[in-house]
């Protein structure tokens, strides 16, 4: 029996656990989850749950080291604080622990960071960029807003450390706003109101002022081995309501090719990119399982069983994805769990 055990992730990591339990070679594994909070759907896919503790990185570190010593755990996913893990991944290496994590510590941190990431693929030229600048004055803000709209871009904005769609706004001075307020909640907001809000500190993080990109965006969500060489690459994108459509563009095929041959990312990654007048841009890159992984593996690969028998020393050869899948999902009751280790 195989241990396996994912730290505070997303509630789709209840599909992941599936996902790696019910493998297509029959490996049997025990299924491990930690969440501050106990009831999280994340851990209802679990045989072991506990909860985990609020702690700052290097006592973070030292509570995972011994949860795996104590668990016997084989392989850990985490997605909670992986830069101070993978600073220290030997040391779970010395205990027996495989992490599946990028160990390229500089590599990730970049990642992590859209200026500094964004930078490095500039220098590589492995694909087409955003136009953008990064501010943190208000004045920076509108030298940067002024030079976009100057290029014909419409403008969005971001901070450059988020994840996700955090903090993702739209720029447009056309917004009823009092049809907004009896509205949906929206990203839109008016070149007047982010000037106003950012003229009230005198300096914020950093947060990239960039071409908004209004074409289809892809998810590439990407396989490779322990050595980062690609094993399998499938592009998804929405199709409407709850639609989604594994689209084998073969343009997008390449990048993720160029991708993996640069950067070497190892296990799972998510390359996230969306078309501007006919051209695929960059949004982000992220070094780990992606929230839509489980309806990529309608494909055929197991994304996440095939990063775990990797990481074990086990051959994973190149894989075949079936293709022109259109896919969606619809909520299912469920009657929840109790922790097994409160």
């Amino acid at each position: 029996m195989t241990n396996v055990w994912l730290n505070r992730w997303f509630s789709v990591a209840y599909h992941y656990t599936n996902l790696i339990r019910n493998n297509e070679d029959g490996m049997k594994f025990t299924m491990y989850g930690t969440h501050p909070d106990p009831r999280h759907m994340s851990l209802q896919a679990c045989d072991h749950a506990e909860v985990e503790p609020a702690l700052p990185d290097a006592d973070y570190v030292e509570f995972c080291l011994e949860f795996c010593q104590r668990n016997s755990i084989d392989v850990f996913i985490p997605r909670l604080k992986m830069l101070p893990i993978a600073a220290q991944v030997q040391r779970f290496e010395s205990i027996g622990t495989q992490v599946i994590v990028c160990q390229d510590v500089p590599l990730l941190k970049k990642l992590m960071d859209k200026h500094e990431f964004y930078e490095s693929v500039l220098e590589t030229g492995i694909m087409e960029m955003p136009d953008y600048y990064v501010v943190n004055t208000v004045e920076q803000f509108q030298s940067a807003y002024a030079k976009l709209v100057e290029k014909g871009h419409k403008v969005c904005l971001k901070p450059t450390n988020s994840e996700g769609g955090m903090g993702f706004r739209v720029i447009d001075n056309n917004r009823d706003r009092l049809q907004d307020l009896f509205g949906a909640i929206n990203r839109y907001v008016s070149y007047e109101e982010v000037v106003r809000l950012l003229s009230s500190v005198e300096r914020f993080d950093d947060m990239m002022v960039m071409e908004l990109l209004e074409g289809y965006e892809y998810s590439i969500d990407s396989l490779a081995n322990s050595n980062g060489e690609l094993l399998a690459a499938v592009p998804r994108r929405k199709a409407g309501g709850r639609l989604r459509l594994l689209d084998p563009v073969p343009e997008l095929l390449a990048i993720a090719q160029r991708v993996a041959e640069t950067y070497r990312i190892p296990y799972n990654f998510n390359i996230q990119v969306k078309y501007n007048h006919g051209v695929p841009k960059l949004l982000e890159i992220n070094p780990r399982m992606s929230g839509g992984l489980h309806v990529s593996c309608l494909s055929g690969v197991n994304f996440p069983y095939l990063a775990v028998k990797s990481a074990l020393g086990m051959d994973v050869p190149v894989q075949t994805p079936h293709y022109n899948i259109l896919a969606s999902h619809i909520e299912q009751p469920m009657l929840m769990k109790e922790m097994t280790n409160p």
